[in-house]
C-alpha cells in the first residue's frame, strides 16, 4: 500500500513537471506568448460569446500580466534544457538534479500563481451565465484529464 502511494506521488510529480514544461513551451508556441493568448481568446470569444468590450478587457489584463509571465516561462524552458543536459551528461549527480528540480518547482509555483491571478481577473469580466458556462467547460476538461491520468497511472498487470 505504501509503495503504491509513493509510486502514485512520483508519477503525479512527473506529470506536473511535464505539464509545467508544456505550459512553458505552449506559451511560446503559435508565434510566441501572444500567439497562444490570441488562440485562447479566439476560442473563448466563440465559446462564451464575449462582447468586443469583454475582449478588450481580457486583452488589457493579458498585456498587464505578460511581463510577469515571460521571465517565468523563459526560466521553465531553461530549467527543462538544463535537466535534459544533466540527464545526458553521464553519471547521475543527485545534488545537481535536486537543485535543478527545486528551482523548477519554485518556478512552476510562481507560474501557477500567475495563471490563477490572470484567470481570476478574467473571470471578473464575464457575466454570470458566461462564468457558469466556463465552469462547466473547466469541469469537463478536468474530468478528461483525470480519466487520462487514471488510464496512464493504472498499476501494471500482475504476473
Amino acid at each position: 500500500m505504501k509503495s503504491t502511494r509513493i509510486r502514485i506521488l512520483t508519477i503525479g510529480a512527473a506529470v506536473i513537471l511535464v505539464v509545467a514544461a508544456a505550459i512553458a513551451q505552449g506559451m511560446h508556441g503559435r508565434g510566441g506568448p501572444d500567439g497562444h493568448f490570441n488562440h485562447m481568446l479566439e476560442f473563448f470569444t466563440d465559446y462564451l460569446d464575449l462582447t468586443s468590450a469583454q475582449q478588450a478587457q481580457v486583452k488589457a489584463i493579458w498585456e498587464k500580466e505578460k511581463p510577469t509571465l515571460q521571465p517565468l516561462t523563459q526560466q521553465m524552458r531553461q530549467n527543462h534544457a538544463a535537466m535534459q543536459a544533466l540527464e545526458n551528461s553521464g553519471p547521475f549527480d543527485e545534488a545537481k538534479t535536486r537543485a535543478l528540480a527545486t528551482s523548477n518547482a519554485q518556478t512552476m509555483v510562481e507560474l501557477q500563481v500567475q495563471h490563477a491571478r490572470i484567470k481570476a481577473e478574467m473571470l471578473q469580466v464575464l457575466t454570470p451565465d458566461q462564468r457558469t458556462k466556463f465552469a462547466n467547460f473547466q469541469a469537463k476538461k478536468q474530468a478528461r484529464m483525470q480519466e487520462h491520468m487514471h488510464q496512464h497511472m493504472a498499476p501494471p498487470p500482475e504476473d
